[in-house]
């Protein structure tokens, strides 16, 4: 069961301390306490675990500061929907809106190499109205020998040209439980100029403890990949880790499938599950057109995969596009074949606005339909 709290609830309220004093003293009932920042208030929600069967709705809402109580189901318990759940999607991060019902798009570079090449790209998207992007500082690969990031030596600068240009949360994949505090004392020490989001990547996916340190810490949104070799189902429980660790700010990401079945393209293309997801979960959900094609090959009507494959999943309803672009590609340290040119941006920036606006549409189309059958 889930006890939702009136908004804003003081947590030193009698209000407060009254409804957690009867929530604690339930018999085989266990109590985690999670808060969700919204963009104009915070909410506080209670998860009542273990033996809830036989205890009474009506009594659960009739405490002092909770709003309204809901029975949930075992799968997804915190990230999942469940009946009578009219709980928010998403969250608010450094002045920036994470949600089911908007899009944001990070554009950048999959692996950070020199100051100028990072410099190019953000002014691109400062110029562009983008206020996100994704730096890769940590990046592990399937070769030892390959480029594995600059890591912490690259964290200053980077974090003081997003500042300088505008943009206010960077997408950073971390492969260590240590690369946590390594980018949450560089961020302190230069005065907090952007903001960050935990990149798991789909090698981490089932790397639970890594799952746990992440979510314990509440400072960092996290963007979860689909793990390229297991089910939807599996990838989603990754995601509910982080949630029953106190982290419930996680977007969910999907980077296609391995399998040759997917050939040409580098994996096989998941987004028609971009609704099933937002479906099954409140998560905003990402599409990363870049890992699943993995080539700048183009279709007969000049238009590349990577861009058709963007339109596939903005068009669905995503709410995230992670996309590798480069200043100069045959320079870049990992991935450079497949990342999109600078003056392509702009094309890239339209093209996706008018998926979007493609899919409200088509939402309008649908809703009318609901409307006309209920009346």
């Amino acid at each position: 069961m889930l006890a939702i709290l009136h908004p804003n609830t003081p947590l030193d309220s009698d209000a407060y301390r009254q409804t957690l004093h009867y929530l604690e003293n339930l018999p085989g009932v266990s109590l985690r306490v999670h808060e969700v920042q919204g963009s104009s208030q915070r909410l506080t929600e209670i998860y009542l675990l273990g033996d809830t069967k036989s205890l009474d709705k009506e009594e659960i809402e009739a405490l002092p500061a909770v709003e309204r109580a809901i029975r949930i189901s075992d799968d997804y318990r915190i990230l999942g929907r469940h009946r009578d759940d009219r709980r928010q999607s998403g969250f608010h991060y450094n002045g920036v809106d994470f949600s089911q019902d908007n899009l944001n798009i990070f554009a950048g570079l999959c692996a950070v190499d020199v100051p100028e090449h990072v410099e190019m790209m953000m002014q691109a998207l400062e110029e562009h109205g983008e206020v996100c992007t994704r730096m890769g500082a940590y990046k592990p690969r399937t070769n030892p020998y390959s480029f594995q990031g600059h890591g912490k030596g690259c964290l200053p600068w980077v974090f003081e040209k997003a500042g300088k240009h505008g943009i206010k949360v960077v997408a950073m994949e971390i492969t260590h439980e240590s690369h946590i505090e390594e980018i949450d004392t560089c961020l302190e020490k230069l005065g907090r100029p952007t903001g960050v989001m935990l990149q798991i990547g789909t090698r981490n996916t089932q790397n639970f403890e890594l799952l746990k340190a992440i979510g314990r810490q509440s400072t960092y949104p996290v963007l979860l990949k689909r793990g390229f070799g297991i089910t939807l189902n599996e990838s989603l429980n990754a995601a509910e880790y982080l949630a029953s660790e106190g982290n419930a700010n996680v977007i969910f990401c999907l980077r296609g499938m391995k399998t040759e079945a997917g050939q040409p393209h580098r994996n096989m293309v998941d987004f028609a599950h971009v609704p099933a997801v937002k479906r099954l979960t409140r998560m905003p959900v990402c599409v990363d057109p870049s890992h699943s094609v993995g080539s700048r090959e183009a279709s007969p009507d000049g238009i590349l995969d990577v861009m058709h494959a963007t339109a596939q999943g903005v068009i669905a309803g995503a709410n995230m596009v992670l996309v590798d672009f480069h200043p100069k590609p045959e320079k870049a340290l990992v991935d450079g074949p497949q990342a999109l040119l600078m003056n392509e941006l702009p094309a890239y920036l339209e093209d996706i606005r008018l998926c979007h606006e493609t899919w409200k549409k088509r939402q309008d189309i649908y809703q009318r339909l609901k409307d006309s059958v209920s009346e």
